[in-house]
């Protein structure tokens, strides 16, 4: 299995990721991270909300524009807990409020419209059983005219992870992640000690926030404030 550390340290931009599994006791893990090029993608940091957790600006005079980085990345839904990296948390949210599943929620969906990276959609839900599902909406060609939808389930498996990102790294156009998420091998740490470790992994100059939730605590670090 890999180590997700190691990988990160060798990915200088994997842009947005989520990490889901099971430690070796068990309990359900959950991550996710923003990363970003631009003034206005750093000008950000999570916030906790009731329900999860949401994005803001940092400094509101120098946001620009809010559309496609301002959302609730993380949201409780029941039983279960939704992660993406847009505003498609709140269709998911929603379809499942009504006893549909999250794939009908995606597949009312699609990559974002900020061609010429058409920037992937990728979405996580957790069960009470442990167990998870992830997902990536990507373009299907560089004009960005369809979109490839690709879903993933798994079984909790202790001591075991799963990793997907947007991007595979830095180029022009940013080269969407491809294949399955990547098997991660889990340890036996704390929440705050995955949220160091993970940190730590991220590149330092393009890194902007991060969350983590294991059990009933959570764990957030945000670039701006930072000590």
């Amino acid at each position: 299995m890999t180590d997700l550390f190691a990988y990160l340290r060798e990915r200088p931009y994997p842009g947005r990721g989520i990490l889901l599994g099971n430690l070796p006791d068990g309990r359900a893990l959950c991550a996710y991270f923003i990363m970003g090029r631009s003034e206005n993608s750093r000008n950000r940091v999570f916030e906790q909300t009731g329900d999860g957790i949401r994005t803001k600006a940092f400094d509101e005079s120098k946001m620009v524009d809010p559309s496609l980085i301002i959302y609730h990345p993380v949201r409780r839904v029941g039983d279960k807990l939704v992660v993406t990296n847009g505003d498609q948390t709140d269709t998911v949210r929603d379809f499942l409020e009504a006893g549909k599943t999250a794939e009908a929620a995606l597949r009312t969906r699609e990559f974002e419209p900020d061609g010429p990276n058409w920037t992937p959609r990728v979405s996580g839900v957790v069960y009470p059983c442990g167990g998870y599902q992830l997902s990536i909406l990507k373009s299907a060609d560089p004009e960005g005219s369809a979109c490839t939808r690709n879903f993933f389930e798994y079984a909790p498996k202790n001591g075991v992870g799963r990793f997907i990102s947007t991007y595979e790294g830095f180029g022009s156009p940013l080269p969407s992640f491809h294949g399955e998420p990547v098997e991660v091998s889990l340890p036996g740490l704390t929440a705050r000690e995955y949220a160091d470790s993970l940190w730590a992994a991220l590149n330092a100059d393009n890194k902007v926030s991060l969350y983590v939730k294991l059990g009933d605590e959570t764990v957030i670090i945000n670039k701006h404030q930072e000590a």
